[in-house]
């Protein structure tokens, strides 16, 4: 009789194991999100009701305030935060995908809760919040896009941070100039597409490590444009003196309530971004071209067999997201009816790779994760301005706390494209 030797674990039920283990950890982060909504929210929420107001100043259709009472609303959001977390927890084990809509109603109703605990007994605008932080997403979502373009042709695009810091500089320039606008909003993205083909030259055609090109990059446009403004835009104001791009409000739509406002009366720069997305999207997953982009940042060398030229295809890439980062660079001027300033980027360009990271390198994810952070650093804003519970220091801290729990925790296993920073040499 003939024995058989132990079947030999197959390699995908190798990997199982550290896939279960990192799907594992947005629960537990869930977990103990939801104790301390429980224990913060309801055990010490306020006794008092906080105030949204649900109509701005000028709204077509008036709407009447929104009292929520403190302590029971705690308690609901807190109960609802730990249902969440069974769901998910239940579908972890089954061995299934948690529901896509899991994750979001979480953060969304631990927002609301955190909401009412900081503006227990006093009123604040929800159009203002979401609004305010719409326009503060906008630089973020441009930049995280620029990412998603570059890194899915397996190109790491770390200067972000330099090409809105060029946007936001030359459109300013151009605009001032010019005394156009619009100019000036076609000179950004040509300032980012110049950053990005810096960005190529080195990093596809000389084969030097793309992080610390982008890093360089970074530092080169940072010490160029605070040289111009202290020497050239200080010396003449009249080239530093941009007109803005106001909002232009959408008939019909902009008179929805709460979200008209928010959406639809906005500054062309906005309207772009809601364009950006879509188009890149539907590009990158829905056309011959995307298809393309997507196999050189997998497999280039499977890509140049059947016939697609790796290095060209990056080279456009890295080009296009250039000028993408550049366009949101035009939003900190040009959208903000701000003058340039000296590092006014301030980050920005870091938090929208995190935004890329956290929206799982897809032009949807990007833009959810964008708003969320925008939204963070608005209402970091807000509550400066009344009295909360939360000390000043923390509130400072909070879009940058919103950027690391998002990717070190709620983010999970976020496979990047495999050939992602590796320089392709042709054989």
């Amino acid at each position: 009789m003939s024995t058989s030797a132990p079947a030999q674990p197959t390699a995908p039920a190798a990997a199982a194991a550290p896939v279960e283990r990192s799907s594992a950890r947005p629960v537990w982060v869930m977990a103990a999100f939801a104790a301390l909504a429980l224990l913060l929210f309801g055990g010490f929420g306020p006794a008092g009701s906080s105030t949204f107001a649900l109509s701005g100043g000028g709204a077509a259709v008036s709407l009447p305030d929104l009292p929520l009472p403190g302590r029971p609303s705690g308690w609901v959001i807190g109960l609802a935060c730990v249902a969440l977390v069974v769901v998910v927890e239940l579908a972890r084990r089954a061995g299934r995908p948690a529901p896509r809509w899991a994750v979001p109603l979480f953060a969304a109703l631990w927002v609301v809760g955190f909401l009412v605990w900081v503006v227990a007994g006093q009123r604040i605008s929800l159009v203002g919040l979401l609004g305010g932080g719409l326009v503060l997403a906008v630089p973020l979502v441009f930049g995280a896009l620029s990412g998603v373009v570059s890194e899915r042709a397996g190109v790491v695009n770390i200067a972000i941070e330099g090409q809105l810091l060029a946007g936001a500089f030359l459109s300013a320039v151009v605009a001032s100039a010019t005394d156009s606008a619009w100019l000036g909003l076609l000179a950004a993205p040509l300032a980012g597409a110049l950053v990005g083909l810096l960005l190529a030259i080195f990093a596809i055609r000389y084969l030097v490590d793309q992080i610390i090109v982008g890093v360089v990059l970074n530092v080169l446009v940072l010490g160029l444009t605070n040289y111009l403004f202290s020497t050239v835009l200080s010396a003449d104001r009249s080239l530093n003196s941009p007109p803005g791009l106001g909002p232009v409000a959408i008939p019909l739509l902009s008179n929805i309530p709460v979200l008209g406002p928010v959406l639809f009366n906005q500054s062309v720069i906005v309207y772009l971004m809601y364009v950006a997305v879509a188009v890149v999207h539907v590009a990158l997953f829905r056309t011959r071209w995307g298809l393309r982009v997507r196999a050189v940042g997998e497999h280039p060398r499977a890509a140049d067999t059947v016939g697609i030229n790796v290095n060209r295809t990056r080279f456009v890439n890295v080009l296009i997201a250039g000028a993408l980062a550049g366009l949101g660079g035009a939003m900190l001027t040009l959208g903000a009816s701000l003058a340039f300033g000296q590092n006014m980027s301030a980050g920005k360009g870091y938090i929208a790779l995190a935004a890329m990271i956290f929206g799982r390198y897809s032009p949807k994810g990007a833009l959810a994760a964008a708003l969320l952070f925008g939204l963070a650093t608005n209402l970091q804003d807000i509550l400066s301005s009344i009295s909360t519970p939360v000390p000043s220091q923390f509130l400072l801290m909070a879009p940058y706390l919103a950027t690391v729990l998002a990717v070190a925790g709620l983010v999970g296993r976020v496979r990047a494209p495999a050939a992602d920073g590796q320089p392709y040499v042709k054989q």
